[in-house]
């Protein structure tokens, strides 16, 4: 054991080394580990939220367009895209009481207004002369359009599922991976949905 000079007792500090005097205690290692996990998770938990920020700007950037491609399709056809079958699809999705959109009934409406913003009626991905065969609703006209179908959105393919563009649209995707919902319930019930210039 080493003792401290007589003089330099009680004033004097001086560093008393082992074999180990450049390692680092256990102590000092567990709580450099911490602060690196705190540092960690702060910056993670920060990147996770500027992702969905992003999500959510780019779903209100495309449901603005989408909404001024109905405006469009309204001023052309006098209403706005609706199943042409009366209570089905879009006129079925109620917009107060059905809000998740993994059921097929959001696919579905979805499917009408892509047909009808897009005019890829048979959802291929592509307007072509094979479209003037369908309606809105992916029915057979009988007699066709004698043009092809009028293109109000072109639509991004990160905005259609499946993303794979060699396949078929199955609904309009958001940035979620979810279906966007259309519902034209109010016009064929004012006692369902929400009118369409409700704020």
């Amino acid at each position: 054991m080493k003792f401290l000079p007589r003089a330099c007792r009680g004033v004097c500090v001086k560093r008393l080394t082992s074999r180990f005097g450049g390692a680092f205690t256990l102590i000092e290692l567990i709580v450099v580990i911490t602060v690196i996990v705190i540092l960690t998770g702060l910056v993670l938990s920060t990147v996770g939220y500027a992702r969905k920020k992003g999500a959510r700007a780019r779903a209100e950037t495309e449901i603005a367009a989408m909404s001024a491609a109905c405006e469009s399709y309204k001023a052309d056809n006098g209403v706005y895209p609706r199943d042409p079958t009366a209570n089905t699809a879009t006129d079925m999705l109620n917009a107060r009481t059905m809000g998740d959109p993994t059921t097929t009934l959001y696919n579905t409406a979805s499917l009408v207004l892509y047909r009808a913003l897009s005019g890829d009626r048979n959802l291929n991905r592509t307007v072509s002369a094979a479209d003037k065969n369908f309606n809105i609703d992916g029915t057979t006209l009988s007699p066709p359009l004698n043009q092809l179908p009028q293109s109000y959105l072109t639509f991004k393919p990160n905005m259609l599922s499946p993303v794979d563009q060699t396949q078929n649209v199955q609904y309009i995707r958001d940035p979620f991976g979810n279906s966007y919902g259309y519902s034209t319930a109010y016009q064929y019930d004012v006692d369902q949905g929400i009118p369409p210039t409700h704020g």
